[in-house]
């Protein structure tokens, strides 16, 4: 489990930073949708260290409240699997 975590945060980390990198060059960018999916399936923290150092998305509102809202969910279903015992972390 924690391998596919790794994986996918630095999948989102580099699909942030190549956005980051096309935003400046003027070139076709990535979705948002494709990088809230990322940020939702596990990315979260990938997603945020990308925005802290490449100063991506930071002040687009929207967004930030979309990213707040994965998080919020992500904690609710940790806390769901942690105390409720609906699932195994193993």
């Amino acid at each position: 489990m924690l391998y596919l975590l790794l994986i996918i945060n630095l999948i989102t980390f580099i699909t942030f930073a190549l956005d980051k990198w096309k935003a400046t060059q003027h070139k076709r960018r990535i979705s948002e949708f494709s990088l809230l999916a990322l940020t939702f399936i596990g990315g979260t923290v990938g997603a945020v260290l990308a925005m802290l150092i490449f100063r991506h998305k930071v002040s687009k509102k929207s967004f930030l409240l979309k990213l707040c809202g994965i998080i919020v969910l992500q904690i609710i279903i940790f806390v769901g699997y942690w105390k409720w015992g609906i699932g195994s972390f193993e």
